[in-house]
């Protein structure tokens, strides 16, 4: 499938921050590798958009090849919306919750 555009939503962006604050916290430099590696990862949609695991019926994930994130996408016409970007490890509601207000 792939992508024309990919376009990071306010709260993507955030999630992308506050990701990096968390690994900076834990090692100087691990948060920049966070963000390096979370933007290829989201590259790679331009190829792969749309092949990932539905987890509603307009939403897909992909899990980051590094660390332990997911990024939640929607594909519309050619364009792919990425919505959140969150933890795999944290609470499954929380993630329901911030996703079904994005559906």
């Amino acid at each position: 499938m792939g992508s024309d555009e990919i376009i990071l939503l306010v709260e993507a962006a955030q999630d992308i921050r506050n990701g990096g604050a968390f690994y900076e916290q834990r090692q100087d430099g691990l948060g920049a590798y966070f963000t390096q590696c979370i933007l290829s990862d989201l590259e790679s949609l331009k190829l792969y958009a749309g092949i990932h695991k539905r987890v509603s019926r307009s939403i897909y994930r992909l899990k980051s090849k590094r660390f332990p994130y997911a990024i939640y996408y929607r594909v519309k016409f050619q364009t792919t919306y990425v919505i959140a970007i969150l933890p795999v490890r944290g609470k499954p509601l929380k993630v329901e919750a911030r996703l079904s207000s994005s559906d």
